[in-house]
């Protein structure tokens, strides 16, 4: 069916960019079973620096769609109440197997383009195999019938940008992102 409107639109003329909001990767081990980091009951675990109640754990992914990602992604935001340790709480993250990066919130804006009043104090995103969720009471995987996938990492990124026509020059140091899909149909499509 779209390749009939989408041959229609190009004798038409019209330039047509495709491209994906983000790619998708199995969170699993070679056996299918879920790699999943339950971080906030990982931080609430710790009587040490960080302990019950001093951290909160929010995830982008919140609808518990179960077909593939459960409300489970490779990115989370850590907000730290009144008396945690910035520098112990990070650490003890990065200690975690299946973490791939841990960034205060500036470092997290200043690369990922976001806006810092809207992040927590920590930025965690889990490595290609991993998803994060925060507490095991409440994901509830029961009901995935097909291995977890899951996105929202940095693996997850890269996505195609595929056009009906040659393109032009782009700029070299531009990095290439889906949104730039219509940058490139608009400005270098030929």
């Amino acid at each position: 069916m779209m390749d009939h409107y989408l041959t229609q639109l190009d004798a038409l003329g019209a330039v047509i960019g495709l491209t994906a909001d983000h790619g998708m990767n199995a969170k699993t081990d070679s056996a299918g079973t879920p790699n999943v980091i339950y971080l906030q009951d990982l931080l609430d675990a710790n009587v040490g620096n960080v302990g019950n109640g001093r951290t909160r754990v929010i995830l982008p992914i919140t609808d518990p769609y179960v077909v593939h990602h459960g409300a489970l992604g490779s990115y989370a935001t850590v907000y730290l109440n009144d008396g945690a340790n910035l520098a112990s709480v990070s650490q003890q993250v990065r200690a975690i197997p299946g973490i791939e990066l841990v960034l205060t919130r500036a470092e997290a804006a200043a690369r990922f383009e976001l806006p810092e009043d809207r992040i927590g104090d920590l930025v965690v995103v889990s490595e290609r195999l991993t998803v994060i969720g925060t507490s095991a009471s409440r994901h509830d995987l029961s009901e995935l019938k097909l291995p977890l996938r899951s996105h929202g990492g940095i693996s997850e990124q890269r996505v195609p940008l595929m056009f009906n026509r040659k393109l032009g020059a782009i700029p070299s140091d531009h990095r290439l992102r889906n949104f730039d899909v219509f940058y490139l149909a608009m400005n270098a499509a030929a």
